[in-house]
């Protein structure tokens, strides 16, 4: 279809909430710790009652001043609420679909599942710890990694003890799993 038929925020819509973040399988529920929930909702909330209020604001404002053509304060509020009401709409749908899952509750076990912390060590003897989180939450600056990941699907399971092979972009590498605890992440 020739482009010029295309409505450009359909466009727009569709490509920020594909790179928003990752998708989920097809049929998988939207796990998340309710801290990550938290934060999401926390962000739904503030853009809802804070910033989409001021903005709407400041673009009548904006209008009722005449000419829009050449009105910076109006072309850019009604890019930004664009933005907003995109980013809004990709909360909600997260929000909506999430299962909270609290690892804290979890009984003791050492086998690996959602939420759990898991430390791992390498053909060298180096340990990692990661934490398996949502999609919405996995940092792994800070050793948090999504529960689709190839690391924790290779984890997803296995026991203490057991040793697993993970494809990374460096090639096939084998990590045994030192230890499985389940606790809050923040």
């Amino acid at each position: 279809m020739n482009k010029a038929f295309v409505k450009e925020t359909d466009a727009a819509d569709a490509d920020e909430d594909d790179v928003a973040a990752p998708a989920l399988p097809v049929g998988s529920k939207n796990y998340m710790t309710p801290a990550g929930y938290a934060q999401l909702d926390a962000e739904f909330n503030h853009l809802w009652k804070n910033e989409r209020p001021k903005l709407v604001e400041t673009i009548s404002w904006a209008a009722s001043n005449g000419d829009r053509s050449e009105n910076g304060d109006y072309i850019y509020g009604k890019k930004r609420l664009r933005e907003v009401d995109r980013r809004i709409r990709f909360l909600s749908k997260r929000l909506e679909h999430a299962e909270v899952v609290d690892p804290a509750t979890r009984e003791d076990t050492d086998q690996v599942f959602f939420g759990a912390t898991v430390t791992v060590a390498d053909q060298d003897g180096r340990e990692s710890t990661y934490a398996i989180v949502g999609t919405d939450e996995a940092d792994a600056g800070r050793g948090r990694i999504a529960w689709i990941s190839p690391m924790a699907r290779a984890l997803l399971k296995a026991r203490e003890g057991d040793t697993v092979s993970v494809q990374t972009p460096d090639g096939r590498r084998e990590v045994e799993i030192v230890e499985v605890r389940y606790q809050a992440i923040d």
